[in-house]
C-alpha cells in the first residue's frame, strides 16, 4: 500500500532480496527522503524538508522522533492537521457486451459516472439510464457518500433511446482488440528507448506495470507524455484507447514528491498540510490492500466505520454473527471464509461431535477494529483465496468481535468455561496491537486442546503452514479416532448380530411352543368333540334301545322274523322281531348297537339290496324280511 506494488510475486521477490526485512525492502523501494528507519525504540517514520513548507521544515527536522507501533504513520509538526483522504470506490459497470471499471472518490456524483461512462462508451449521459443501485431514487446529482456504498458496486447501462449497436462496429472493435500494438517508451531519465509489443486487449496498467519491471518506477511514481486525451483510465484497454496504429511514442519519467498544501478557512486561520511522498492519486489503491484511508494517516480506521462488527451485549450469539458477516462482507469483500452462524457450543458440536470422519478442526477469528493489523490481516491473509479454500474444508470458522469491552468480557467468560483459565488468561493480555488472533480448537475425548494462536502480524504463507501443521496433528488424531470407531463399531455389529441371532432364536422358540400349544389345544378341542360326539352317540344308542320293543320269544304264537346283521368288524348279532313290526324297529336296534343309519347301510344278500332306502314305516312282512334273514352293515362313503 505504501510502495505501489500491486504483484504480489515482484513484492516476495523484493522480500527475499532484503532476507525478509520489511523495513529494508521498503526502504529500497521507495524515494529514502520517504523511507522509514528502524530505531532502537521502534519503527520511526523519516521525514524532511520535502514534508511541509520551508517555514516549519526545520522544525520538523529538530523536533524529536517518537515511537510508533506502525510502519506508516507519518509525524507532522505542532499545530499541523492530518486531512483524511477521500475515499475510493471502484464500480464495475455493464454496458451489453463491455464492462467498464471507474474509480471515483466517494465525494463525486453519479452525474460523473455517467461523464466518465459517456467517453467511454461513446454514448451521450442524457440517454443512459444507470441502474444496479441498491438505495432508493438515484438522480445525475446524488452524491456517493450519501448512498453508503461498499468498496466494490456493480452497475449496468440501458439505452432505450438508442438503436442496437450494428455488426460492422463489433467486428471492427473486435478487430482491434486482435491486433498487436508497438509502444516505443523512452525512458527520461537515462535516455533509454524500449520497444514493447502489446495486444489491443492489454489495459493501460498492463502497460504501466511493465514499464515499472524495466525502469523500476513504481506505478504510482510514473509520469507520462504522448498518452492520447481519451485515455483516461488505466482499465482502459489499448484498442480503444486512441493509440496510433500500429506504432506509438511515449515517454515515462519519475514523478516528483511535491508538497501538498490546503487552506482551511479564514476563522480558523490555520494551514493543513498533507503529509505525503506525492500527488493524491499516490493513495488510490491503498484500499485495495485492506489498508484505509484513516490508517495510511495514522487515524484509526474505526473511528471512519459507521457501523460496528457486532453489536455490544447482543443477547443471540447467531443474530450477531449474522451481522458480523454482513459487515465483513461490505468491507473486505464476499470472498472470505464461511462463518458459522450459531452459538460456541453449537460450533463446537458442529466441529467434534459428528462421526471421526466427519469430524474438524474448529478455527475462532477473534476480531479487534482498533488494531493497527486488522485491515491487513483481513484483506490479504484471512481474504486469500488459499486461505478461504482450506479453511472451508478443514476448519469450522467461527468469529467473534472483541472491540467492545462488553464482549470482550462475554468471549473470555465463554473461553474461561470451554478451555480452561490459561487459554483465558492468555487471550486477555493480548494487547490490541497483537490483535487480530486465530485460536486453532481441536476436539477431544475429554476436553478441547487449543493447538495454536496465531497473532495478526503474519503472512500468507506463515498462516497457511501453521494451519497446515495443526492439520497434521488433527489428521493424527483423527486417525486413531477413526481406527477406534471401526472397532467399537465392529464390536457393536458383531453384539448387534449377536443380538438379532438370539432374538431370532428366542422367537422360533416362542413360535415353536405357541405351535405346540395350539396343537394341543386344538387336541384337546377335537378330543372335547369328539367325546361329546360319543356321550351324545351313547344316549342317543341307550335311548334307542330302551325304546325297542320286547324280543318275541321262540314259541310266540305270533309270526316272529329272525334276523341275523353282520357288522364291518366281521362279528354277528341276531334278534328276534315281529313280522308286523315296522322296518324302522330294525334301524332302531342296529342304532342301539353303535351304527347309526346315517352313517351306516343295512344290505341284504339275496337279492342284493340296500334295505336302508325302503320304507321304514313298512313291516318287515311287507319288506320280505320273514322269517328270517342275513344282512350286512357297510360304512357309507
Amino acid at each position: 500500500a505504501c510502495t505501489g506494488i500491486e504483484n504480489i510475486d515482484e513484492a516476495i521477490t523484493l522480500l527475499e532480496q532484503n532476507n525478509w526485512d520489511l523495513v529494508a525492502a521498503i526502504n529500497g523501494v521507495i524515494p529514502q527522503e520517504n523511507g522509514i528507519l528502524q530505531s532502537e525504540y521502534g519503527v520511526e517514520t523519516l521525514h524532511g524538508p520535502a514534508y511541509g513548507p520551508t517555514s516549519h521544515s526545520t522544525a520538523a527536522s529538530s523536533a524529536p522522533s517518537s515511537s510508533s507501533s506502525s510502519a506508516f504513520r507519518h509525524v507532522v509538526p505542532s499545530r499541523q492537521i492530518v486531512e483524511r483522504q477521500p475515499r475510493m470506490l471502484d464500480f464495475r459497470v455493464e454496458y451489453r457486451d463491455r464492462n467498464v471499471d471507474v474509480v471515483l472518490e466517494d465525494s463525486s456524483t453519479v452525474g460523473d459516472i455517467k461523464h466518465i461512462l459517456e467517453n467511454e462508451l461513446q454514448i451521450p449521459a442524457s440517454k443512459m439510464l444507470l441502474k444496479g443501485w441498491k438505495t432508493g431514487d438515484v438522480d445525475d446529482s446524488t452524491v456517493l457518500k450519501s448512498l453508503h456504498l461498499p468498496k466494490n458496486n456493480s452497475l449496468y447501462v440501458l439505452t432505450p433511446d438508442l438503436p442496437p449497436p450494428s455488426s460492422s462496429h463489433s467486428g471492427a472493435l473486435q478487430e482491434s482488440l486482435n491486433q498487436n500494438f508497438m509502444l516505443i517508451v523512452t525512458h527520461r531519465e537515462v535516455q533509454r528507448e524500449y520497444n514493447l509489443n502489446f495486444s489491443g486487449s492489454s489495459t493501460i496498467q498492463e502497460v504501466k506495470r511493465n514499464v515499472y519491471d524495466l525502469t523500476s518506477i513504481p506505478v504510482r511514481h510514473q509520469l507520462w507524455e504522448g498518452w492520447p486525451s481519451s485515455a483516461t483510465d488505466d482499465s482502459m484497454t489499448l484498442a480503444v484507447s486512441g493509440l496510433t496504429f500500429p506504432c506509438h511514442r511515449l515517454t515515462v519519467g519519475r514523478r516528483s514528491s511535491p508538497v501538498q498544501t490546503r487552506e482551511q478557512s479564514e476563522e480558523q486561520c490555520t494551514d493543513v498540510h498533507m503529509v505525503s511522498d506525492s500527488d493524491g492519486d499516490d493513495f488510490e489503491d491503498a484500499t485495495e490492500f485492506g489498508v484505509d484511508d484513516g490508517e495510511m494517516f495514522g487515524v484509526a480506521s474505526s473511528a471512519l466505520r459507521k457501523s460496528p462488527m457486532m453489536p455490544e451485549n447482543a443477547e443471540n450469539e447467531g443474530d450477531a454473527l449474522l451481522q458480523f458477516t454482513a459487515e465483513f462482507s461490505s468491507r473486505y469483500g464476499d470472498c472470505h471464509p464461511v462463518y458459522f452462524i450459531g452459538s460456541l457450543e453449537a460450533a463446537f458440536q458442529e466441529a467434534f461431535y459428528g462421526k471421526a470422519r466427519d469430524r474438524k478442526l474448529l478455527a475462532i477469528y477473534l476480531h479487534h477494529d482498533e488494531s493497527v493489523l486488522t485491515n491487513v490481516f483481513c484483506s490479504q491473509m484471512l481474504c486469500a483465496e488459499s486461505i478461504v479454500s482450506y479453511l472451508s474444508q478443514n476448519f469450522i470458522t467461527w468469529a467473534w468481535d472483541m472491540t467492545k469491552e462488553a464482549n470482550r468480557a462475554r468471549f473470555l467468560t465463554m473461553c474461561t468455561r470451554h478451555f480452561g483459565s490459561v487459554v483465558a488468561q492468555t487471550i486477555r493480555t493480548q494487547k490490541t496491537d497483537q490483535f487480530p488472533l486465530f485460536l486453532i480448537i481441536m476436539g477431544k475425548r475429554s476436553s478441547n486442546e487449543v493447538l495454536n494462536v496465531i497473532q495478526g502480524n503474519t503472512t500468507v504463507d506463515e498462516l497457511m503452514m501453521r494451519l497446515m501443521a495443526a492439520m497434521e496433528i488433527f489428521s493424527a488424531q483423527q486417525q486413531e479416532d477413526i481406527k477406534d470407531e471401526d472397532e467399537r463399531e465392529a464390536r457393536e455389529n458383531v453384539k448387534r448380530e449377536q443380538d438379532e441371532a438370539y432374538r431370532i432364536s428366542l422367537e422360533a422358540d416362542r413360535a415353536k411352543r405357541e405351535a405346540q400349544e395350539r396343537e394341543m389345544a386344538e387336541q384337546f378341542r377335537l378330543e372335547q368333540i369328539r367325546k361329546e360326539q360319543e356321550e351324545e352317540r351313547e344316549a342317543i344308542r341307550l335311548s334307542l334301545e330302551q325304546s325297542l320293543p320286547p324280543e318275541p320269544k321262540e314259541e310266540s304264537t305270533e309270526s316272529v322274523s329272525k334276523l341275523r346283521i353282520r357288522t364291518p368288524s366281521g362279528e354277528f348279532f341276531e334278534r328276534r322281531f315281529l313280522a308286523s313290526s315296522k322296518l324302522q324297529v330294525v334301524f332302531d336296534f342296529v342304532a342301539s348297537k353303535g351304527y347309526p343309519w346315517e352313517e351306516y347301510k343295512l344290505l341284504g344278500t339275496f337279492p342284493r339290496r340296500d334295505v336302508t332306502q325302503l320304507d321304514p314305516n313298512k313291516s318287515l312282512l311287507e319288506v320280505k324280511l320273514y322269517p328270517q334273514e342275513t344282512l350286512f352293515l357297510e360304512a357309507k362313503e
